[in-house]
This record gives structure tokens, C-alpha cells and sequence, in this order.
């Protein structure tokens, strides 16, 4: 069973990048129990996971978020925490893959929408609040590359 392109790329984004329940713990059992690999069977570099339920990030594409027409991504009103695995053996390949999990919170998270909702990760920003103000936003190295789906 082939799934049409618009909706496997859709459910490949929550299954690598939605988890309300991850941890800086899991990186390497949900990387390997989610198949979460670059080409040719090589561990990825890094993925980001964010730790909300499903509904929050969707909303991101309707009408939750700011389209930026200079890339066509689209930014988080609300702010998130995020849980990003690094992997610790560059160059490793499955089943060898060890990850460093670090928790990242107050996350703008910028996304790719179609069809109103979200089909790949493009990374997340930072930002320092006061008083409720946003005074700057600095972004952050957590953006995810391609990778080979596995079933």
C-alpha cells in the first residue's frame, strides 16, 4: 500500500517530530523504535522533537502561525518545548546510532505547511520574553535534514 505523497509526508511529520511524551532520555530507544535514520542507513545527525500534542502543532498551519513568503515556512505564534537528540557517533550507522538529548524550551517552531498542516521541520527560534513583550529572537541550530523512511 502506497500512500499518496501530500499524506505520507504529513504523518512522517508527527510520527519524526510530535511526541508529547519525550525526554532527553529517549533519544536513542524513539529514534530507533520510530526508524528515524538518514540515507543508506546512516544515523541522522540531529532530530527535533516537540513535546506537544498533535493539535497544537497542526494549528501552527491554521492560523496559529506567521507565513514567511521569503522561504515559505511558517512560525509559531505559540512557544513550545522541544526535546532535540544529537547524535554523539558522527558518521555511525544503524543499529549503532547514540544520541545526546537536550530539552530546549520557549520555542518559536518553524515549520512547512501544506494543506494546512505541517510537513516538515525547518528549525526553531529562541526567544526572551519580559513582561509578556517579545524583545528579540535568536535562531537556533535545531533544523532536521531529509530522511529515507524505513518500514
Amino acid at each position: 500500500l502506497q500512500l499518496p505523497p501530500q499524506i505520507f509526508f504529513r504523518t512522517e511529520f508527527r510520527r519524526q517530530h510530535v511526541d508529547a511524551k519525550m525526554s532527553v532520555k529517549k533519544c536513542d530507544t524513539e529514534m530507533k523504535k520510530k526508524k528515524i535514520y538518514a540515507d543508506r542507513n546512516k544515523c541522522k545527525d540531529v532530530n527535533t522533537f516537540i513535546l506537544s500534542d498533535y493539535k497544537q502543532v497542526k494549528a501552527i498551519c491554521n492560523g496559529q502561525g506567521r507565513y514567511d513568503q521569503k522561504n515559505g515556512t511558517t512560525k509559531s505564534v505559540a512557544k513550545f518545548r522541544i526535546v532535540r537528540c544529537d547524535l554523539k557517533n558522527n558518521g555511525a550507522r544503524k543499529p549503532k546510532c547514540q544520541y545526546k538529548g537536550k530539552l530546549l524550551t520557549n520555542r518559536i517552531v518553524v515549520v512547512k505547511c501544506e494543506g494546512k498542516l505541517p510537513v516538515h521541520y525547518y528549525g526553531d527560534e529562541m526567544t526572551f520574553e519580559s513582561n509578556n513583550a517579545t524583545i528579540g529572537k535568536i535562531p537556533m541550530r535545531s533544523t532536521s535534514v531529509p530522511t529515507n523512511i524505513h518500514f
